[in-house]
């Protein structure tokens, strides 16, 4: 895969509508010193980062059981996860695929995008089953619906816990971690200390959102995301991909989102539709709260609608709390050439990451290479010196 270039994106517009807010500010007004400080800090920045841009979220079920459906094959298996309250549960299907070579345990990628399986094909998923990684798919639309004239609530998880105000992206994010309940509960050649999160688009949402509430996924890959996780609100910008790319496009917004798909998020978010600078955080904080795990943010050169300079300035942003927590090694960001998509490449580049960490190969010469000229900072504070 070619290696993108400071000119490979053209910026033709850019707006910064407010400097990025200073996540190591306690919400009484004073600064954190220590890193010991940093989980206290963390369970307040839950508060905005996920209560108020993905609702309030649904809890670890009371009621979790694992039914076999395939299990014949050692590297091809199916379940059927049953979960939720005493009262009241969910049903949704798993599928692992592990490498047809298994010398011991393996990492493997959990993806909720099993809904898109069609751009899935053999060399996608042998990506990583070639290199010694396994996948643990699951159909997110089975606990929530992704259809955008139905409105919000829609699908089987709201009925379990009608208490709570998630947004499709929650409900779909808990099943990220009832597949890590299943692993737990499954006698399978899986190394449970090298659980990766990935999913693509509205799946890399949902895969960044499961990765900060989960401590269990040691990597956590969101794909692309576009608003609402990765991309930046208070960074608007246009753009085109050069040479003989894209025509200009332009970034989606918070407004934009909203009007679209706002069943995905909190209702919260709608007050903050046309007056992003208002919010009392963006989307580093939710990166943040990853660290000291591993962050993996990949996103493509040509996909302006994902917003790849404010993904990559609030990156850098987060770089400061990885830092703070001495666990600056832990993060690590990619573009490619090309426009919105879940490449081959991408995957690559994730199974890099988990053998680079896990094994000690060196890390691919395609990580952390800007496609555009590099902007000022968008935030005018630093990491507290430990």
């Amino acid at each position: 895969m070619e290696k993108v270039n400071e000119n490979t994106l053209k910026i033709t517009d850019y707006k910064l509508l407010g400097k990025l807010p200073d996540p190591f500010v306690f919400d009484n007004g004073k600064r954190l010193k220590t890193p010991d400080q940093w989980e206290m800090r963390r369970a307040e920045i839950y508060k905005t980062a996920v209560e108020l841009q993905y609702g309030t979220q649904p809890p670890k079920p009371e009621y979790f059981d694992v039914e076999a459906l395939l299990d014949w094959s050692p590297v091809c298996k199916g379940y059927k996860i049953h979960a939720g309250t005493k009262n009241s549960r969910v049903s949704f299907r798993m599928q692992v695929l592990l490498p047809k070579k298994l010398e011991g345990k393996v990492p493997v990628i959990v993806d909720g995008d099993m809904c898109w399986m069609y751009h899935m094909d053999r060399e996608f998923l042998n990506t990583a089953l070639d290199k010694g990684v396994g996948w643990v798919f699951f159909d997110r639309t089975e606990l929530a619906h992704d259809n955008n004239n139905e409105g919000r609530g829609k699908g089987a998880l709201y009925g379990v816990y009608p208490e709570y105000t998630f947004g499709a992206l929650g409900a779909w994010a808990w099943g990220y971690s009832r597949c890590v309940d299943a692993l737990e509960k499954l006698d399978l050649p899986v190394d449970m200390d090298f659980i990766a999160f990935s999913g693509h688009s509205r799946g890399g949402k949902t895969a960044a959102l499961a990765g900060a509430l989960d401590t269990r996924a040691r990597i956590v890959n969101p794909n692309e995301t576009c608003a609402g996780a990765c991309g930046c609100y208070r960074v608007h910008m246009k753009g085109e991909e050069e040479p003989g790319g894209i025509a200009e496009s332009r970034s989606e917004t918070l407004d934009d989102l909203m009007r679209n798909f706002g069943f995905w998020m909190g209702e919260g978010m709608e007050e903050y539709r046309k007056c992003e600078e208002k919010l009392p955080f963006d989307t580093h904080f939710l990166k943040a709260m990853v660290a000291p795990r591993t962050l993996f943010v990949s996103e493509a050169a040509g996909d302006i609608w994902g917003n790849p300079v404010g993904s990559y300035q609030t990156t850098e942003a987060a770089a400061e709390v990885f830092g703070f927590l001495g666990a600056g090694q832990n993060l690590f960001w990619y573009f490619r050439p090309g426009v919105h998509g879940h490449a081959i490449s991408d995957v690559q580049m994730l199974v890099n990451v988990i053998k680079h960490q896990r094994d000690g190969e060196p890390t691919d010469d395609r990580m952390f290479t800007l496609p555009f000229k590099k902007l000022p900072k968008i935030y005018d504070w630093k990491a507290p010196e430990a």
